[in-house]
């Protein structure tokens, strides 16, 4: 199975990913995580490194990553995609997840044709603003998911609720596709 989980930021796409991956152990499949973005988190670590400023695992500067992706895309529009492609190559595993898809247009197009499905999660905006408040990122930025409707999704979900709420519909939804 393949997976790719979309929603704006602070609905818990990568929450919803770890409890896929927690329901594929419980079931004996090897699961794996390709991150599309995985390019822009090298440079933005590279950007950070030169710029002579330390940046904490797993934090984003929303502004730099976007800013980034569309450098990228406007020297070649498959760039991000070419190299997820290449690198989902790579694994074996039996679920493959990623959970940080925005753009409609080629990325989206590319997932699809590489056999994924699409879910997507939702949450209030008050409970988004929660999670993003915990977060610790540097910067914040709507433009890379201002398309997120364009994407079809196969299912949705809200995860406004508790986290076993949201468990509960995960394995529901992911045991009638495994």
């Amino acid at each position: 199975m393949r997976l790719a989980i979309i929603g704006l930021a602070g609905c818990g796409k990568s929450t919803t990913a770890g409890l896929v991956a927690e329901f594929a152990a419980e079931r004996g499949l090897t699961c794996s995580t390709v991150k599309l973005a995985k390019p822009l988190y090298d440079l933005q670590a590279q950007v950070y490194r030169r710029s002579g400023v330390e940046l904490a695992d797993g934090v984003q500067d929303q502004v730099l990553m976007e800013a980034l992706a569309d450098a990228m895309r406007r020297i070649n529009p498959r760039s991000l995609a070419d190299d997820f492609l290449a690198r989902l190559g790579a694994t074996d595993a039996d679920v493959v997840l990623n959970d940080d898809l925005r753009d409609p247009h080629v990325d989206a197009k590319a997932l699809r044709e590489g056999g994924f499905r699409v879910l997507r999660v939702t949450a209030s905006p008050d409970v988004r603003e929660k999670r993003l408040a915990g977060r610790g990122d540097t910067s914040r930025a709507d433009k890379s998911t201002s398309q997120l409707d364009l994407i079809e999704p196969d299912a949705v979900l809200d995860n406004s609720g508790s986290l076993d709420e949201h468990r509960a519909a995960v394995r529901d939804l992911v045991g009638g596709w495994l």
